[in-house]
């Protein structure tokens, strides 16, 4: 699982810095960069953040003022020069806080903590239906696809499919669209993971063909892109 992280630092030579420990660690991925506070609001209202490497010390509005003002804060590193706010810092329960200069062996220290929680919450993220009587647990990274049958849900893994009754397409959308899944049809819930190929106007999954419906172009472009900026040639 990719970490979308970006840097928040006045300085250009701190940014040089820790775009280049970030470039060493493949699960961190930098998508922006900002020299103040004012810019990286801008940029998390645009991007999904899952980490923020924070001065303190930056014009108009300093570090903390910054993250105190975020009303969902991702999980925060605060890089500064100066020891006398690391009280505050973990007092709005940051993840870490290190000192100018930042060794790569102390950068590594701190996000490989963050990269074993991630590992744990990936291994366990699954989900619970009710089918045949049953409360079925099943790893999200197993499932390649939810289809709608009336008023069932089709639940395609790779071995087996479950039924699951009285279930919506909307239900499962909005509790999974953050977890890696997609809809592209009014019938259809993919997991991105599980994607083989694509085409302007269907997915596959395995051996299995999935329309793309005109009203959920727009984020299937989106994830066009993501996939086909992972090609190799």
């Amino acid at each position: 699982m990719m970490i979308n992280c970006i840097v928040i630092d006045d300085e250009p030579l701190a940014i040089r810095l820790l775009e280049n420990h970030i470039s060493k660690i493949a699960e961190l991925k930098l998508v922006a960069t900002a020299t103040n506070a004012l810019e990286a609001y801008r940029i998390l209202q645009k991007e999904e953040v899952d980490l923020l490497f924070l001065d303190i010390r930056m014009p108009d509005l300093n570090g903390i003022e910054f993250l105190r003002s975020l009303n969902k804060r991702p999980p925060t590193i605060f890089t500064t020069a100066y020891r006398e706010f690391a009280i505050e810092g973990f007092e709005l329960e940051a993840v870490d806080y290190l000192l100018k200069p930042i060794t790569f062996e102390r950068f590594f220290k701190s996000v490989d903590r963050i990269l074993r929680n991630v590992k744990k919450e990936s291994e366990d993220d699954f989900v619970i239906f009710k089918s045949e009587g049953f409360s079925r647990k099943l790893l999200l990274k197993d499932i390649l696809y939810f289809e709608s049958i009336r008023n069932d849900i089709k639940v395609v893994l790779q071995d087996e499919l479950i039924m699951v009754p009285k279930m919506s397409v909307s239900e499962i959308s909005a509790n999974l669209q953050k977890k890696g899944f997609l809809r592209i049809h009014r019938s259809f819930i993919i997991n991105q993971n599980q994607v083989t190929a694509i085409s302007n106007h269907e997915v596959l999954i395995g051996k299995m063909s999935i329309p793309v419906g005109r009203s959920f172009r727009e984020p299937f472009e989106d994830f066009v892109r993501l996939f086909s900026a992972k090609r190799l040639f």
